[in-house]
């Protein structure tokens, strides 16, 4: 059985009891993936890795990767740790008409199709058709008839490509009520759980609009349904997962077998919080700028690390020139942050949606880290040190288990989040 066709079980398996799941790794931080494909190594898992509609897209995206190529960099990855790609299912997140939406509906649909082919025909495996938003001159949620009937068109191109590649045939995920991508921009108080009527009506609207298109064994494969279960974060705040009140919507699932549900803006929950979220069927659990956000700390730790032993003044440290770097280029975090200038200041750097990641591969950030690791380099890092400002790595390193040296340190933050999630699915 493939990788992709044990993703396609969870659905029986969770219907005759079996409370076990998958975490969906939603970055393109090399280190971040390579976390990952070690982690697979480590527990002889299969390791799904998710690439959104703005991040690579036939365009580019704004990784400048095309599926095809995202598809080779995580392959080097793996090659290179020795990590079987049989092992690997590569998912399409968010696949619609979102990069292109101040288009019109026509010419946006248009281009998401033509970014489903790319993504299929590079073997992307799940995909997750997502088409809720409106487009020029259309309302910003469309109703649930309109979105079905795209995500159906969509699907349409997917198996003609799927037909065509020599890939496993993809798996689909449905659902409009899709958190923001990234986490809110703001505090939140409450959230709104999707409706359990709603979740169902969801499923059957998009098996009629499949059928419509003769797309029955199509749908076959969809196995999830994204739904709000009161589970965000935003840039100071997170709200956790309480079972209680998603109980009537977790029950929703015995009257859909063929689906779990896929929860999005899981980052931050705690392992008991993750585990109930798995039990009650939300069996696919993303993860995006939690692990990026860990590995930010990795990287400060260290920065705090090599100030102290060489007496570095704060414009020489990397939080120093990524702090200049931040507000000479303010795009990527300006509309998202809110507040005094002191308040702005803690957000561009610590804030839990984590916006600095769009940073990382900016040739001034390669160039600020890579000054850090070459300024720690084969220096012997006193463990008293790690204690102090990478603490949750001193029992690890304590124990001989990881290396005090900084690509390693580094990895086992990342990895550290990503067990926490395999303990909640079951891989560990």
């Amino acid at each position: 059985m493939s990788s992709t066709q044990r993703l396609s079980t969870l659905p029986a398996r969770f219907a005759k009891g079996n409370h076990g799941g998958i975490t969906s790794i939603c970055s393109a931080h090399p280190l971040v993936i390579e976390a990952a494909l070690l982690e697979g190594i480590a527990t002889n898992t299969d390791v799904l890795i998710e690439a959104t509609c703005n991040q690579v897209n036939q365009d580019g995206g704004y990784t400048g990767m095309t599926p095809a190529d995202f598809r080779r960099f995580v392959e080097e990855i793996a090659a290179r740790i020795g990590f079987d790609v049989k092992r690997l299912i590569l998912g399409g997140d968010h696949l619609g008409p979102n990069p292109w939406k101040h288009l019109s509906a026509e010419e946006a649909m248009q281009k998401a199709e033509a970014m489903i082919d790319a993504f299929v025909r590079a073997g992307f495996t799940k995909i997750h058709l997502d088409t809720s938003m409106g487009c020029a001159g259309e309302p910003v949620a469309l109703p649930d008839a309109v979105t079905a009937q795209r995500a159906a068109r969509l699907a349409k191109i997917s198996e003609a490509a799927a037909s065509e590649a020599g890939f496993n045939l993809p798996v689909y995920v449905i659902g409009t009520e899709v958190p923001i991508p990234g986490g809110a921009m703001e505090e939140i108080e409450d959230l709104e759980l999707t409706a359990p009527q709603a979740a169902l009506e969801t499923v059957a609207i998009h098996r009629e609009a499949f059928a419509a298109l003769g797309l029955q064994d199509a749908f076959s494969r969809a196995i999830g349904a994204v739904v709000q279960p009161g589970v965000e974060f935003g840039n100071e705040n997170v709200v956790f997962y309480d079972s209680k009140k998603a109980a009537s919507l977790s029950s929703a699932l015995k009257e859909m077998p063929q689906f779990v549900f896929e929860a999005h803006s899981t980052d931050y929950q705690p392992v008991e919080a993750l585990s109930a979220l798995v039990h009650d069927g939300f069996a696919i659990l993303k993860v995006g700028p939690g692990l990026t956000f860990a590995l930010r700390e990795a990287l400060y730790g260290l920065d705090q690390i090599a100030a102290f032993l060489d007496k570095l003044p704060e414009e020489e440290t990397l939080r120093g020139k990524m702090e200049r770097l931040l507000l000479a280029e303010p795009k990527n975090w300006e509309k998202y942050y809110h507040g005094d200038a002191d308040e702005l200041r803690l957000q561009r750097h610590f804030s839990y949606s984590d916006r600095i990641r769009y940073y990382w591969p900016h040739k001034d950030a390669a160039a600020a880290v890579d000054a850090l690791l070459k300024q720690l380099e084969g220096r012997r890092i006193p463990q008293t040190l790690i204690s102090q400002y990478l603490g949750t790595l001193y029992p690890a390193v304590a124990a001989g288990a990881v290396e005090a040296n900084p690509r390693a340190l580094m990895l086992e933050a990342v990895r550290n989040v990503i067990r926490t999630y395999g303990k909640a699915v079951g891989t560990h």
